[in-house]
């Protein structure tokens, strides 16, 4: 039987790939945060892509490789979000309700204290048709994946319609509470506001 080289399996490669999807990862939120500190200081329309390629340190040509326009950049630091909340969910027990799981994971996703600057984000996107038609298109994304992540945490096939469902009203739940919580100015604390609002899904369930 041959010997296989050390080469034949390109461990090298492998890393390497791995550390360049990490930089690009990196670059790709760098450029998102820039974006989004000068659009809360200087406003969206005055704010030019040329000024947030220096303040993410790099060129032009680097940001449009990432994103095409300040519409994308806006959007993207809400897909940022979104990320963070399915790694969370899966680091949630399977031994509970799939709809527990969802509520669990938002709660702890909600920093505790929300900042005026979310409410300033909040009202740039609704000022805007196109970002806000995006920001509805995102739910949408939203769901699917964590549609997705909840039949990766429980894979039974027969489950799917049921935890398409799950994913589809936790998903309404968490617009009702933002749409309420931005509309009263953060008034009330957001992680109360998911838990009722997830007390009263189960309740009608």
């Amino acid at each position: 039987m041959p010997k296989l080289s050390p080469r034949a399996f390109p461990i090298e490669s492998i890393e390497t790939e791995g550390l360049r999807e990490r930089k690009r990862r990196e670059t790709h939120r760098r450029i998102a945060e820039a974006g989004m500190r000068l659009f809360l200081t200087n406003g969206y329309e005055a704010t030019t892509l040329d000024a947030i390629a220096a303040a993410a340190g790099i060129s032009r040509r680097t940001l449009f490789y990432y994103f095409k326009s300040k519409d994308d950049i806006l959007l993207a630091f809400q897909r940022i979000g979104s990320e963070s909340l399915l790694v969370i969910l899966r680091q949630e027990s399977t031994r509970q309700k799939p709809i527990d799981a969802v509520r669990n994971a938002m709660i702890k996703y909600i920093p505790p204290q929300q900042s005026a600057a979310m409410i300033a984000v909040d009202r740039l996107i609704r000022s805007n048709e196109t970002l806000f038609a995006g920001m509805q298109a995102g739910f949408v994304e939203k769901e699917l994946a964590l549609f997705e992540t909840l039949c990766e945490m429980w894979p039974q096939p027969e489950r799917r319609t049921n935890l398409r469902l799950v994913a589809m009203a936790s998903m309404g739940a968490l617009r009702l509470v933002i749409e309420t919580w931005f509309a009263e100015g953060g008034k009330r604390s957001a992680v109360d506001m998911v838990a009722e609002a997830f007390a009263a899904l189960k309740a009608e369930i």
